[in-house]
């Protein structure tokens, strides 16, 4: 080659590098200079919906550009699978059954195709199943009809194949409710006759129980059963629990499960008819939240249901059942009520626990329904958070039980259920098995100090020694009797029964009944304390504002005394004779508003006899200061009121103390009100009897019996007439002399 050749090689070289300095669409250059193809697709790595191509479809990269191409199963309104980005095109899914003909031929004549996105699956007619079992056909798989497949599968009926698929024609007492595709199921309408033989008395209840048993006859016995109004047997249904728990009556454990049985039965009676999916409910003695499932195929998942008491969390799954009773539908029911807890807070004869250790209701009482007829022994647990009555400070002082009615006609039982997780305001409890749920707080006892017992029994031993003596001395001495030493005589003799009764059987609980008795006892005999005392501050008042030497008839004072306390016991055992006797024990249960059939009537009597001895006191204060004052009488006035407002000291505000000491535990407010209420005996007698003075002189009298020689008959004669003329004259103002 020449060297001209060469040059124009050159020049040539030159140019083409001169033009590939900037490179075409599609291409970028390098380093080198040298021009690539750029990957546009590299900018879209979102699949399968980029913001060029659209949902189901991927950019595809091409020498020096890109096209979309649509996912297997799925082409352009084309009909083509690749397209530009800028044609305004979408991939739609492609309808195989539809184009292509005896795509399921091979699982024969009972199978049929159904296209899914993005391809197509072969499934049973209605009627048939998979003889493998699977929901769709694979590989040789053919459909067999369900009633020679499962002979099960109508429960208590027949099954015969239909049009629409499988029916099932239920025996007698058996029922699928109107829903011929659904499994047979037992109806126990016998729960709703025994709720009518004992509810006959009130109309209301009795009005809804007829329905409920009519309607459950009518599905188990009638070929064509009637439809029901689920909503309005709903509301009925809760407006007669509402009935049953208002009152504040303390139901027994046999009405306890009676009550949960039928409500039971009736929620799984009504759920099938409900028209709504969600339905929340609220009474003033019940809470209902009602969830249900209905469409093809079987509900999976987690579901959750809440009242303002407590919360249900289970699978749909454990709900419906592994052979469901209700193809298509399945329900969950939870329902709280507001004040069962007060009439199960002392059923736990089926709880295992130690002496030292007492239980208490700490939730609200919740019942779990579901359309799944064997919840016996659940594979998943169902899960309940309940919210506490009442704060704990320790997580193991809660219990998660199930109402059992089995046990001594119905208890509270820990069998299949745990303690999950417990905290100071809620417990979280799991359960194998479904039923009606509480939760329950272990309480320990705390030991009274030896030093408290030892001032109790001790002061309450010289009290009955000092109270015998004041009722020998104001029932013996003749020459000290008056109205008011017999109101003295007639509260020493209330204060002594209660006292011996108190050391002698408050602690004896093992005999619920004999327990019983000692309250009562208790509550009957304070209460006539009190109303003694009262009598005696009623007698200061009409003595000094109304008329001196006015007294009351022994009559009247005995109807006050004890006919009083005897009207409000047999009250109070009447409304609610389970308030007498507690575990620990033999005394009023001071948890809820019983504990005022005692301090009611203490705080009022209290309150009276403070507005008598202040009125009293202030009229004296006026005869004083007159010009011209029977200064004897209002001394001895004046002295019997010191000592009644002494003794109301002692009697009455001692209680003030004790109002809330069979607690937990003691305390300086413990010490003081054993203290004092233990001697109360002891300081009755030095008011009464040793600071009284003819009392005094009576009790040396009968000392110097036995420490002095007789008298002779004449000093004798002399002194009896004296002392005769003494009491003639203090008997003339109804008292005697101070």
């Amino acid at each position: 080659m020449t060297t001209r050749e060469l040059l124009l090689l050159a020049v040539h070289l030159s140019l083409v590098v001169s033009s590939l300095s900037e490179c075409p669409p599609g291409f970028e250059l390098t380093a080198d200079g040298v021009c690539i193809d750029d990957d546009e697709c590299k900018e879209f790595p979102e699949y399968p919906s980029d913001p060029v191509c659209g949902e189901n479809a991927v950019c595809v990269n091409t020498n020096g550009s890109f096209r979309c191409m649509c996912e297997d199963g799925f082409e352009t309104s084309r009909r083509e699978q690749s397209f530009e980005s800028d044609e305004g095109e979408t991939c739609i899914d492609i309808p195989e059954c539809e184009r292509e003909k005896g795509l399921c031929e091979k699982h024969g004549e009972y199978a049929e195709c159904h296209n899914s996105v993005p391809f197509y699956s072969c499934i049973c007619k209605m009627g048939f199943i998979t003889s493998s079992g699977l929901e769709i056909l694979v590989d040789d798989d053919k459909c067999i009809d369900v009633c020679e497949m499962d002979k099960t599968i109508c429960g208590n009926g027949t099954c015969h194949p239909g049009k629409d698929g499988h029916e099932c024609a239920c025996h007698a007492g058996f029922s699928n409710y109107g829903n011929n595709r659904s499994r047979c199921v037992e109806l126990n309408c016998e729960v709703f006759t025994n709720a009518l033989n004992q509810q006959e008395s009130d109309p209301d209840v009795t009005s809804v129980l007829r329905m409920l048993k009519g309607s459950c006859l009518n599905l188990s016995e009638s070929e064509t059963p009637t439809s029901l109004d689920g909503e309005e047997f709903l509301e009925r249904l809760l407006s007669m629990i509402d009935r049953l728990l208002s009152g504040g009556t303390v139901l027994d454990n046999k009405q306890v499960s009676f009550i949960l049985s039928l409500v039971e039965s009736s929620l799984g009676l009504i759920a099938p008819f409900m028209s709504k999916n969600r339905t929340q409910v609220s009474k003033a003695h019940a809470e209902l939240e009602m969830v249900l499932f209905k469409g093809p195929g079987f509900p999976q998942g987690p579901a959750t249901l809440l009242t303002k008491h407590a919360k249900l969390q289970m699978q749909w799954e454990t709900a419906a059942g592994k052979n469901s009773t209700y193809p298509g539908f399945t329900a969950l029911s939870l329902l709280s009520y507001s004040t069962l807890e007060n009439s199960t807070n002392r059923s736990f004869s089926g709880i295992n626990v130690t002496k030292e250790i007492s239980l208490q209701m700490n939730s609200k009482v919740v019942t779990v329904k579901v359309s799944n007829p064997d919840t016996a022994a659940l594979q998943v647990p169902v899960t309940l958070t309940f919210n506490h009555l009442q704060r704990t400070d320790k997580a193991n002082d809660s219990i998660c039980v199930y109402w059992d009615s089995e046990a001594d006609g119905g208890s509270w039982s820990t069998d299949g259920c745990d303690t999950l997780h417990s905290g100071a305001n809620y417990t979280l409890c799991s359960c194998k098995h479904l039923s009606s749920f509480a939760v329950l707080m272990a309480l320990h006892d705390i030991e009274d100090p030896y030093e408290m017992k030892v001032f109790t029994w001790v002061g309450l031993t010289l009290s009955l020694v000092c109270l015998f003596v004041c009722i020998l001395t104001f029932a013996l001495i003749r020459s000290i009797q008056s109205p008011r030493n017999s109101i003295h005589l007639h509260l020493c003799l209330s204060l002594f029964v209660a006292n011996l009764v108190f050391l002698c059987g408050i602690t004896r609980t093992e005999n619920q009944t004999g327990c019983a008795v000692v309250a009562g006892l208790l509550h009957y005999f304070y209460l006539a304390a009190f109303c003694w005392m009262c009598l005696e501050g009623i007698q200061l008042f009409r003595m000094v504002v109304l008329v001196f030497n006015t007294s009351f008839q022994t009559v009247r004072m005995m109807a006050v005394g004890y006919g009083v306390p005897a009207v409000i016991v047999a009250i109070s055992a009447l409304v609610n004779s389970g308030g007498y006797g507690t575990e620990k024990n033999c005394w009023l249960n001071l948890e809820g508003s019983f504990r005022w059939s005692f301090f009611g009537p203490v705080c009022f009597i209290i309150t009276v006899n403070i507005f008598f001895f202040f009125v009293t006191v202030c009229k004296l204060a006026q005869k004083f200061s007159s010009l011209n004052p029977d200064l004897d009488n209002l001394h001895k006035i004046k002295a019997f009121t010191i000592t009644a407002v002494a003794q109301l000291c002692v009697l009455g505000t001692t209680w003030i103390f004790g109002c809330f000491q069979f607690g937990n535990g003691p305390s300086a407010m413990s010490y003081v009100f054993t203290i004092l209420n233990s001697l109360q005996g002891v300081l009755l007698f030095v008011m009464h009897c040793l600071l009284y003075k003819p009392v005094r002189d009576e009790y040396g009298k009968i000392f110097s019996r036995f420490s002095t020689p007789q008298k002779k008959y004449s000093e004798f004669t002399s002194s009896q007439s004296s002392k005769a003329q003494t009491s003639k004259s203090t008997q003339n103002t109804g008292e005697s002399g101070i």
